[in-house]
């Protein structure tokens, strides 16, 4: 997580400093998240079989592909093709396959009432880890940039540190003890599509909610409103990085937040009561007149708005097998990969039109019809700890 909070601050600054035109960056942040979801349907899927470990080890690796790709070329088919192989995060949230895999992992060694805690805290640590990343990012850039570099050099040199990055991580994950490989099924006569048996259509619900959720995200992900924040208000690089530094960390104390609301109110309610209003604060962003103003209403938004992700996380665990939660993490994951990969295409263009604000406006307005479909769809289907 530290990362991907790292490269988003740079990444579309980046292609935008080697002269890729503003379309071409949507298709290449879209082909980065569909390259992803590709790669990551298939790991997640068969995590199980072929081992947690193996897989948390070759996502980093994949990393590590994309982090030497986008700094070693400027050609845009090679950053094309980078995009599409490599796991890098233009929105300094999670991609690839680790989450569904460690989710998956958390969920068999824990019982039930503490599974939205474990997750708020793990989420907590992970935001952290982002916002140190994205302070970082800024920081390093805007080092190398007042040190003389050419804003591209210094851009590249941060991607370097992502690909290290990678190296890092691959060695960590090669030593994690095997008690998180999954236990053998105890029916090996199931009929699985994608790992799933009994939850397909719980599965194939929530898919297309997230997915939904996330193509919304996908118009105000990082490194896009980093973007705005330097043509609406021309901000520096390292004050970007400090004011993702502060969203990430409210974020991640939201995410904590979630555990203690959820005992009380239950997992859906927690998740559409507290995004609700978070959306409606996203959509007054760009009508701030000051870059002070700006600031101020996207880091209240950010108090709340990650509420909802621990308690989707545990969710998903909760209404599933036990034995298909590895490809329930994986496919909503990449449900939401997927719509997310799709909105950058339609956002780039419009941040470099004459109306940047707009993203804001539909990004919200998107996010508040999921959050109305998804109470409507599963307020009445409960996780079993909140049965009693």
């Amino acid at each position: 997580m530290f990362g991907y909070g790292l490269v988003s601050v740079v990444l579309v600054l980046y292609l935008a400093a080697v002269g890729v035109p503003a379309p071409a960056v949507g298709l290449l942040l879209a082909l980065t998240l569909l390259g992803d979801a590709a790669i990551s349907l298939w790991l997640t899927t068969h995590a199980d079989r072929i081992g947690r470990r193996r897989v948390l080890t070759i996502g980093a690796l994949l990393m590590l592909v994309a982090g030497v790709g986008f700094a070693a070329s400027d050609i845009f088919v090679v950053l094309a093709l980078t995009a599409t192989l490599g796991v890098i995060s233009p929105s300094g949230n999670e991609v690839g396959p680790f989450l569904a895999v460690e989710q998956a992992s958390l969920s068999q060694t824990i019982e039930d009432r503490e599974r939205t805690r474990v997750f708020a805290w793990f989420n907590l640590v992970g935001s952290f880890a982002t916002a140190a990343g994205a302070l970082a990012g800024g920081t390093i850039a805007g080092a190398l940039i007042g040190g003389g570099l050419e804003p591209a050099a210094a851009y590249r040199g941060v991607i370097v540190g992502y690909a290290v990055v990678g190296i890092v991580l691959a060695f960590l994950f090669s030593r994690i003890s095997s008690a998180v490989e999954a236990p053998a099924a105890p029916d090996q006569s199931i009929v699985r599509r994608l790992g799933l048996h009994r939850s397909q259509r719980t599965v194939a619900g929530l898919s297309s909610l997230f997915a939904l959720d996330a193509f919304a995200g996908g118009f105000v992900v990082q490194s896009l409103v980093a973007f705005w924040f330097s043509v609406r208000f021309d901000a520096e690089p390292a004050l970007i990085g400090g004011i993702f530094f502060g969203a990430n960390i409210l974020a991640g104390l939201s995410a904590l937040a979630a555990a203690w609301v959820a005992r009380r109110i239950g997992l859906i309610r927690t998740m559409v009561y507290t995004h609700l209003p978070s959306n409606v604060l996203l959509i007054m962003v760009p009508l701030m007149p000051t870059l002070e103003l700006a600031i101020l209403v996207l880091l209240v938004r950010f108090s709340i708005s990650q509420m909802d992700v621990p308690t989707r996380q545990s969710y998903t665990m909760a209404v599933v097998a036990p034995d298909e939660r590895s490809a329930a993490a994986g496919i909503t994951g990449i449900a939401r990969s997927v719509g997310a990969a799709v909105s950058p295409l339609f956002a780039a263009p419009l941040y470099a039109s004459g109306l940047p604000g707009l993203p804001f406006v539909v990004s919200g307005g998107l996010k508040i019809v999921y959050d109305l479909l998804l109470f409507v769809g599963f307020h009445r289907v409960v996780p079993p700890e909140e049965r009693d």
